[in-house]
């Protein structure tokens, strides 16, 4: 049987035969890594946004090492056999195009560990940062009792919710029962105890629930959009992604019910991604504010519930027109 460091060099790179013979410390594997990443075109965007960091990644997994190692350990030497174990998820990176997130099992977010696989989307939102500052400044002095994440997927965002604010009672919903699955098993991963898992689509499974603050990441990728995304993201689920012609299908519908499910002072967080430049030109008069985050905006806005009520006619009258 031919070892994976032979295989993946005659594969992954015919011309560098044996190169890995070579490759002795972790942080001669983690550049390797990246270079063939690179030179193999792989997307990147589920978790990590770069080839260095996925190779970081999945190394330290391979190597059963934590994942915020110092960097004083890169020349450690590593074995033959250790060698080829994080070759051989790179191999499976390059070759089968799977998130390395899903080869992992993790994912991190707002600073917590989730597992992760393909019943859900990896954990990626810049939602993390809003749930680490407090959701401030939108939030300001309001008192939050209940929050709902709908769209939960893994659940992160519920489950994060619920850690940083243990007095907040927060509902996750989703209409997937393999990520409810999933979403569960984070919340006894993480133990979390002030969090509960519903199946619903959108609100309908929520007749009466009213909260203080409504936060989520629902499906925004175009049709066109999702036809065209890199072989990565066929791993995932295309219920987590695909929302019509423009994006905005599920989108507007929330926006059309939030007002019934939001106290009087609530908010509403909903991300849309590339999608927010089609929202604005449909309804140019609703007042959103679009969230800038440490690196730019990222296709988040922020509503009022009075907003929304002022503007449900409308909304209703977009929304309604969708299947």
């Amino acid at each position: 049987m031919i070892p994976v460091s032979d295989r993946y060099t005659e594969q992954s790179c015919p011309s560098a035969a044996f190169m890995s013979q070579e490759l002795h410390t972790i942080i001669d594997l983690i550049r390797y890594g990246a270079s063939r990443f690179n030179a193999a075109g792989l997307s990147f965007g589920h978790s990590f946004d770069n080839a260095l960091d996925e190779a970081t990644q999945l190394t330290l997994h391979a190597l059963h090492l934590p994942h915020d190692l110092s960097p004083v350990y890169g020349n450690a030497r590593v074995t033959e056999a250790e060698k080829e174990d994080v070759l051989g998820l790179f191999l499976r990176r390059i070759e089968e195009r799977i998130p390395a997130c899903y080869l992992t099992g993790e994912a991190w977010f707002a600073g917590l560990s989730f597992k992760s696989d393909r019943r859900a989307l990896v954990p990626r939102s810049p939602i993390a940062e809003l749930i680490e500052s407090g959701f401030q400044p939108w939030l300001g002095d309001r008192e939050v009792r209940r929050a709902l994440d709908l769209c939960t997927g893994s659940g992160c965002i519920a489950i994060a919710m619920a850690h940083y604010n243990p007095d907040w009672h927060v509902d996750g919903v989703d209409i997937s029962d393999d990520a409810l699955a999933l979403a569960q098993e984070n919340e006894k991963r993480l133990m979390v105890e002030n969090v509960r898992f519903v199946k619903s689509d959108l609100f309908s499974g929520l007749p009466g629930q009213r909260y203080d603050l409504i936060v989520t990441n629902p499906p925004y990728v175009t049709n066109d959009e999702t036809d065209a995304l890199p072989r990565e993201y066929a791993h995932e689920p295309e219920l987590g992604l695909r929302a019509g012609d423009d994006g905005l299908d599920l989108a507007l519908k929330i926006l059309r019910d939030a007002p019934l499910h939001l106290s009087e002072d609530g908010l509403l967080i909903c991300e849309v991604g590339e999608s927010e430049r089609a929202l604005t030109k449909l309804l140019p008069e609703l007042p959103l504010a679009w969230v800038e985050f440490k690196v730019g905006q990222m296709g988040i806005f922020v509503a009022e519930c009075a907003d929304l009520i002022e503007h449900n006619a409308r909304i209703t009258q977009l929304a309604d027109a969708r299947p």
